[in-house]
């Protein structure tokens, strides 16, 4: 399925395009409306989404590794199991989405928001996330070794039993974040905001700025 074909059925008002192939990767979608679209298991690698409306959109196990999200609203879209590896998401909309088990390795997430987003036992390891609105958001067991959180804005995140070894928390807001039983060997918290924040049984072993 071609790119316009795609956006043909939708404006036809077609919305189920589960396991689609769009231009076997490398679709220019930029700008596309494909709000409250199923897209579970469709291939996207590489496509330009670049300031899409995937608002409310089933991405469930869709492959965007590579894909140009910039600026893309995605309020509330699933995106479980995704595979978004080494995907552009800076400055997107992430607010409430599912990212449950996504990958998200290496991933561009800078100054995106993800307040109150899912992202349970997701993989962002090497992601950039410098800057990023994490308020409230669920990463419990999230893996996020060598992870860029400089700056982000983590107030009351779940990060329980996560993993973030090696990570760059400098000048994160970490204010009332659950941290117990993390990972947070040689992590990086100078000039960190960790006031109320709960740090019962995690592994600060090596940590710098504590």
């Amino acid at each position: 399925m071609t790119a316009q074909e795609l956006l043909a059925a939708y404006a036809a008002g077609e919305r189920d395009f589960i396991d689609a192939d769009i231009d076997c990767g490398g679709a220019n979608l930029e700008g596309a409306n494909l709000s409250g679209a199923n897209l579970s298991t469709a291939n996207l690698e590489g496509a330009n989404l670049c300031e899409a409306n995937l608002e409310g959109a089933n991405l469930t196990g869709a492959n965007l590794t590579g894909a140009n999200l910039f600026k893309a609203s995605l309020l509330g879209a699933n995106l479980s199991t995704a595979n978004l590896e080494g995907a552009k998401l800076s400055e997107a909309k992430l607010d409430g989405a599912n990212l449950s088990r996504a990958n998200l390795r290496k991933a561009n997430l800078e100054e995106a928001n993800l307040c109150e987003a899912k992202l349970f036992k997701a993989s962002l390891l090497g992601a950039n996330l410098s800057g990023a609105k994490l308020s409230g958001a669920k990463l419990d067991e999230a893996k996020l070794s060598l992870a860029n959180l400089e700056g982000a804005k983590l107030e009351g995140a779940n990060l329980s039993l996560a993993n973030l070894s090696g990570a760059n928390l400098h000048r994160a807001n970490l204010h009332r974040a659950d941290l117990r039983t993390a990972d947070l060997r040689a992590a990086d918290f100078r000039n960190a905001n960790l006031s109320d924040a709960n740090l019962n049984g995690a592994n600060l072993t090596g940590a710098i700025g504590l």
